[in-house]
């Protein structure tokens, strides 16, 4: 390693360390695994959910590779498999934006300050495990590809195709990157050969023609049209929001100073209105702007005279590391126990559960009533479900249906259930509430 860079690398090996010693299994992931399950079981990629209760036909299922990734994670160790897939790929993003920094010349000081700054500013994104773990490095070696061919253009341009195929049929923000990679190629490269064949590969998934229709309701569905979960926009009432403006405005003001290219500039106006729309897609704001920010801040390097710190502080992420490898993952849904007492009081009937905890019954290889995929059912029960999760009484109807409910402590819809003398409470543990229908 080259001690003019060892300071950008240590960032690199403190973040990745980080998200290995706090990451959690959010929402969005263990539905893979279970999918994946299916699949491996069957042989065949199913048209409907099979864990669950409401009707999902002919569903088309688009991210089949991801699926079997997750299932094949869950096998190897459950948890925390998924959490040290999710650091590695925190770490291969990292690295990826440190090489295109330091092609555009960016200062080992200025690059560890912009990569020190990407996880305060997109923690739920590094420190939360979602199927969104894919698209991290992706989205980095899709811009680091894009950038480095607008400084000397060449044949590479064409691993867009390969690269947007395997993106496709791993997580749906493979879009976010076709629309970037759009932009420098007519804006920038002028190249509509790339253009057509990188939106045909986004086709070469097992749906084929039809994997348009996946997109299609996905982002039809009824929490991207009402702004729920992973869909809700910016708020300057999330505290994650707040700190994700507070770095990125900074780093945009940077990124300027360095005259970005016409293209560059399209794409960031594009990736801030829909972070404003969306606050997930926040990362992609922050992982475009990390490279021009870095090189925009004219610092100077670490003087000799504190190598010597700068060496020791590799202590660090050696801890972290040390704390990541020891720790028991946080426990975010409801434990065995609880799950299954749930299905005992349910009886012939399916759980009726939140998100999370519908995913790990789902894993469990049990029956509920409704579960992610969201958007694979009828949108007047997905209407209903949110309805209910938002503590809503019109969500109450979905009540009538189930005899064993359970809930994340804290949430709406437990506090709904609390205030309801149709149901009792049956059980609890650190993460979940069971109820169940009182005779």
């Amino acid at each position: 390693m080259r001690v003019e860079s060892r300071l950008s690398w240590l960032a690199v090996a403190a973040g990745t360390a980080l998200s290995a010693s706090v990451a959690a299994v959010g929402a969005d992931a263990r539905w893979l695994a279970a999918i994946g399950a299916v699949i491996v079981r069957a042989g065949r990629i199913p048209s409907s959910i099979p864990y669950t209760a409401a009707p999902s036909h002919d569903w088309v299922d688009v991210p089949v590779l991801g699926e079997l990734v997750f299932h094949a994670l869950w096998s190897l160790g459950a948890d925390r498999a998924l959490i040290a897939a999710q650091a590695l790929a925190v770490g291969a993003t990292l690295a990826l934006l440190l090489r295109d920094m330091r092609a555009r010349r960016a200062t080992d000081t200025a690059c560890a300050l912009v990569l020190v700054a990407i996880p305060v500013a997109a923690a739920s994104s590094l420190f939360v495990v979602r199927a969104q773990m894919f698209s991290l490095p992706l989205f980095a070696l899709l811009v680091a590809l894009l950038r480095a061919d607008a400084r000397a253009p060449s044949r590479r341009i064409w691993l867009l195709v390969p690269l947007v195929a395997l993106w496709s049929n791993l997580h749906g923000a493979v879009l976010a990157g076709l629309i970037v990679a759009t932009m420098y190629l007519v804006f920038e490269r002028r190249a509509f050969g790339v253009l057509a064949a990188a939106w045909a590969a986004l086709f070469l998934t097992p749906a084929l023609a039809r994997t348009g229709d996946y997109y299609w309701s996905v982002l039809h569905s009824e929490p991207a049209a009402s702004g729920f979960g992973l869909w809700a926009p910016l708020s300057w009432h999330n505290p994650l929001d707040v700190l994700f403006v507070a770095v990125a405005v900074p780093l945009l003001v940077l990124a300027l100073r360095t005259h970005p290219r016409r293209w560059e500039l399209f794409c960031l106006a594009f990736l801030a209105v829909s972070s404003v729309h969306v606050a997930r897609n926040s990362i992609w704001v922050i992982l475009f702007v990390a490279t021009p920010a870095a090189a925009g801040m004219r610092l100077r390097e670490v003087s000799a005279s504190r190598r010597l710190i700068v060496a020791s502080a590799w202590i660090v992420p050696f801890v972290l590391l040390v704390s990541a490898f020891s720790r028991t993952p946080v426990q975010s849904v409801a434990g065995p126990a609880l799950r299954a007492k749930a299905v005992r009081l349910a009886g012939a009937s399916p759980v009726l559960a939140d998100a999370e905890d519908a995913e790990q019954l789902a894993l469990d290889g049990r029956r509920v009533w409704i579960a992610n995929p969201i958007d694979a059912f009828d949108r007047r029960d997905q209407r209903l479900y949110l309805d209910w999760l938002r503590g809503r009484p019109e969500g109450d109807r979905l009540l009538h249906r189930h005899e064993a409910v359970l809930v994340i402590v804290g949430s709406a819809a437990q506090k709904r259930l609390a205030r309801l003398r149709a149901f009792r409470e049956a059980g609890r543990d650190s993460a979940a509430v069971l109820y169940r229908r009182v005779s």
